[in-house]
């Protein structure tokens, strides 16, 4: 009998992503993948409890990838806001078509409740963490004031804009995934348009100035 592999969470990682990939299906529980790939369960249960775990650190591991990739160029660190966030967008996706296979299999199941799908977990968070640095609060609701809320907008809408483009992707038979693409970049332009968008900056300024006056006078 072959000694069982002692392995590192990134080589737990692949193991995992092979093994959906190959049969086209998750295992069933963690005794059945770690016997299919001679490791211990505490091998696995060292870093994870879960097979839910490990594939919510999978795509965290992903999208933490993508931004690393991004990280390595000067130009990427010059971007404005819009041009940082396709960028992020097509180095991302790009990274799930190298692994469509694995990711199609586990969202297989979910693609109308991406939004509840717990194995984002960790994604959600590096990805609000993200757009929180692309400083966009002001551009979206500049209220004095109300800063938090501002970032939750933010973040919350750039977050189902992703979970949209998910979903797309996930339909998208085209090569190359090239009808997403496309699709990345005029939803992107647009929301920046609308941000950009002077009557909604003059609603907002008008907001501003009401809040001002019936909120702020009050206290």
């Amino acid at each position: 009998m072959a000694k069982k592999k002692k392995i590192s969470k990134i080589e737990l990682y692949t193991l995992y992503m092979d093994f959906v990939s190959e049969y086209n299906m998750r295992p069933s529980d963690i005794e059945e993948f770690c016997s299919n790939v001679n490791i211990t369960e505490d091998t696995f249960t060292k870093y994870f409890s879960s097979l839910k775990k490990i594939e919510s650190a999978i795509f965290k591991e992903l999208f933490k990838n993508s931004l690393e990739v991004l990280h390595e160029s000067e130009e990427f660190l010059a971007f404005d806001g819009k041009n940082k966030l396709l960028s992020l967008y097509f180095t991302f996706f790009e990274n799930l078509n190298l692994n469509r296979t694995y990711v199609a299999v586990v969202l297989g199941g979910c693609k109308n409740q991406l939004s509840s799908y717990k194995s984002f977990s960790g994604l959600r968070k590096q990805f609000f963490a993200f757009i929180t640095s692309l400083d966009l609060t002001e551009a979206f609701l500049p209220i004095d004031g109300l800063e938090k809320l501002q970032s939750n907008f933010v973040n919350q809408t750039a977050w189902i804009q992703l979970l949209i483009t998910i979903k797309f992707w996930l339909e998208d038979t085209s090569e190359n995934a090239e009808k997403t693409d496309i699709f990345i970049e005029k939803s992107i332009n647009t929301s920046f348009e609308l941000i950009e968008n002077k009557f909604l900056k003059n609603a907002f300024d008008l907001g501003k100035f009401v809040y001002k006056e019936t909120f702020q006078k009050k206290q």
